[in-house]
């Protein structure tokens, strides 16, 4: 597990999502996605769904950092919600898998601790602990979170009137968590990607900027204004 996380140090890890309702949302487009980020030098990919993360790992060996979102009401995480969802996305060929780190409660009672223990004994991968605030992050290191992500600022009930990135909360991991901090959400350029690193990032993810055609075209069409 730590040689996963070391070969990330320093790098960009491509998210390649699309929204459900675009016909980018298919495993071969994400995989093709993915490749191509990849064969850019991007170091590792971070992927959605088992289906998508099995079609990413056929085509490509780098670092893949897995989860599935579940939107589970009336729990409010969906980001990786229970064990049985990390256990499909690790058997779908997932190296690092990614969870909603806050406290929020989990569907039927599960717990964060609960999770991140099965998944480094039952499923033998490191886990990313996306989190909203500093405090969370701590707590989820004291899980056993084997890196932290600034993933959820901006997010959640209580960061709902920041906007992201967060580099005020990165700057605050980076001092008190002894993991590595990915900075993730919000990145739009490749100045600001570069910002995150030199803010002590161990490493950044960038989606929509890179990824996001969908949302990119609706902001481009929605600034000319055509009658």
């Amino acid at each position: 597990m730590k040689s996963i996380l070391e070969s990330l140090r320093g790098g960009l890890i491509v998210s390649c999502q699309a929204p459900v309702d675009s016909p980018l949302h298919n495993a071969t487009a994400i995989a093709a996605m993915a490749e191509a980020a990849l064969n850019r030098a991007a170091v590792g990919v971070r992927i959605d769904t088992p289906d998508h993360i099995q079609a990413v790992r056929v085509r490509c060996q780098a670092p893949l950092i897995g989860l599935w979102k579940q939107v589970m009401p009336p729990s409010e995480v969906y980001i990786t919600p229970q064990f049985h969802h990390a256990e499909a996305v690790a058997q779908a060929g997932s190296d690092i898998i990614a969870v909603d780190a806050t406290q929020r409660l989990r569907p039927d009672g599960e717990t964060l601790e609960q999770i991140i223990q099965q998944i480094h004994e039952r499923l033998g991968r490191a886990v990313m602990a996306d989190v909203d605030t500093l405090d969370n992050a701590l707590k989820a290191i004291d899980a056993g979170a084997d890196c932290v992500g600034t993933t959820l600022f901006g997010y959640t009930a209580e960061t709902q009137t920041e906007t992201p990135p967060g580099f005020d909360l990165l700057k605050a991991m980076v001092k008190q968590c002894p993991v590595p901090v990915i900075c993730e959400g919000g990145i739009a350029s490749p100045a600001q990607a570069k910002q995150a690193l030199d803010l002590g990032a161990y490493a950044v993810v960038v989606g929509t900027a890179i990824t996001g055609i969908d949302y990119l075209v609706q902001r481009y069409v929605s600034a000319l204004d055509r009658p």
